[in-house]
């Protein structure tokens, strides 16, 4: 019934324009806005995922996008120096950067989580 149809994601933020700066100027992703105040955030590869502003936005408590990387060291630096701070969690063996070094232990990707200016938790990370 739904192969034919063209799906997407979406979630919410409680700041539109805080939104569009980060993450258009500072992630660098093509965004658009459109006459009702929604975001359009057209990734690489070209899949869109909408933005949209809600008043009693709850940041969502997982990981809402994931930017695959070749190089995570060089994304996390270049994420930092453009203000983002990179999350901690407890258990999930962080280095200094807050990168979980996966490959390494042969436990999946290397992988470090941020979070959007509504605190929406993103991620970037680098498969082996």
């Amino acid at each position: 019934m739904l192969e034919s149809t063209k799906a997407f994601s979406g979630f919410s933020v409680n700041d539109i324009e805080a939104a569009k700066q980060f993450y258009g100027t500072t992630l660098g992703v093509a965004v658009s806005e459109d006459a009702m105040g929604h975001l359009t955030l057209t990734l690489p590869g070209g899949t869109e995922v909408l933005a949209y502003p809600k008043d009693d936005h709850v940041p969502a408590a997982f990981t809402i996008l994931n930017f695959e990387v070749d190089d995570i060291d060089k994304a996390v630096d270049a994420l930092t120096a453009s203000g983002v701070s990179f999350q901690r969690y407890d258990g999930m063996h962080q280095d200094d950067k807050g990168v979980m070094r996966g490959i390494a232990a042969g436990m999946g990707p290397n992988i470090a989580w941020f979070t959007d200016p509504a605190g929406n938790v993103l991620s970037v990370l680098q498969n082996a």
